[in-house]
């Protein structure tokens, strides 16, 4: 069966778990600059780009991935977020960009092979696609509203050749995930679908919505249901939110968008809100039981987590959400959907 079909009969009979934080469990490891600069000719400071470790240190990120399988994740996202040229210039490493999205998705792929290979349980790996430092949608010039620093060709061609690595590398879905523009995400989406057309093999397309602020709208001003109908075409496999809160303050947006949504929902939040220190105090336990909440309440088809979560975190609400029904997706009547900034539904 293919990874889609596998993905779909999975779903349909138990809540799938998604792994946690990246960038959390690599500064766990306390690493200097040389970790991440290795033995790299690189001219600029390297420490943080969390990427380069998929060159640098693959086993740190192998260990990492590794940790959240052996948690209970059924999928792991490739360490790719920042994988592109736009994003990488901060770096000066736009010129490793698809050598790093090649390493990224073998190492999430042999790790979820040897997981496994121990047990006979199927793992996914999901390519990481990150929204770049750049909006299609925003000026960053106060005095010029009109200006942007990105245009939309440009920078479907700049999500095009990531997608492009990270199925070579042999990833089974790609996910476009922490959507605060929704061009943006627009752009990502159609480079997904052309690599995938390019590639002549099914990888399905993860969407992944994040709120900026308590009126529930991303950046670019759309409300969850605004950027679904916005990007419902693409036909994603999973439609959801991540990133921004945590399960308390997202869980209005998810009750929303799982009643009119035929697609399956994945959340993945925040371990509640970051502290004065920038930290995450929120305690495995205290995820589990919020996520627990969506699960009682149909909301969502699988789960994880983002910043500051951590293994112990995915352990615990793999625990919390074991045994217990998945949502079911609903048949949508057949209707005209439109959006601005706020959703609309013709009137059959």
């Amino acid at each position: 069966m293919s990874a889609e079909a596998d993905f779909r009969a999975l779903a349909a009979r138990k809540i799938l778990v998604f792994d946690g934080g990246y960038g959390t469990a690599i500064q766990k490891y306390g690493l200097s600059e040389a970790d991440y600069r290795g033995e790299l000719p690189l001219d600029l400071d390297q420490k943080g780009n969390n990427d380069l470790l998929c060159l640098t240190r693959p086993d740190v990120i192998s260990a990492i991935h590794m940790a959240y399988l052996e948690a209970g994740a059924d999928m792991i996202e490739t360490n790719t977020f920042s994988s592109t040229r736009i994003a990488m210039a901060d770096y000066g490493c736009e010129h490793l960009v698809r050598e790093i999205n090649l390493a990224a998705a073998k190492l999430a792929r042999d790790a979820c092979d040897a997981a496994s290979a121990k047990d006979g349980q199927r793992r996914f790996v999901a390519g990481s696609i990150g929204p770049t430092n750049k909006t299609l949608s925003l000026s960053p010039q106060v005095n010029d509203p009109g200006f942007r620093e990105v245009d939309f060709d440009t920078l479907k061609a700049t999500y095009r050749e990531q997608c492009d690595a990270l199925i070579e590398g042999g990833v089974d879905f790609l996910l476009v995930e922490t959507c605060f523009d929704t061009l943006n995400a627009k752009a990502a989406g159609m480079a997904a679908r052309e690599a995938e057309a390019a590639a002549g093999r099914d990888v399905p397309l993860m969407l992944s919505f994040t709120i900026t602020d308590m009126s529930g709208r991303n950046l670019s001003g759309h409300t969850i249901m605004a950027f679904w109908y916005t990007l419902r075409h693409l036909k994603p496999l999973t439609i959801g939110a991540n990133c921004a809160f945590g399960a308390d303050r997202l869980r209005p947006y998810l009750a929303e968008l799982a009643k009119d949504t035929d697609a399956l929902i994945l959340a993945y939040p925040n371990a509640g809100l970051p502290n004065e220190l920038g930290q995450y105090d929120e305690l495995p336990e205290r995820t589990a039981e919020l996520i627990r909440q969506w699960v009682d309440d149909g909301l969502v088809n699988m789960v994880g987590g983002c910043c500051g979560t951590t293994p112990a975190h995915i352990a615990a609400i793999a625990r919390a959400v074991a045994g217990l029904p998945p949502r079911r997706v609903p048949e949508l009547a057949a209707k005209t959907r439109l959006a601005g900034l706020e959703p609309f539904v013709m009137a059959a």
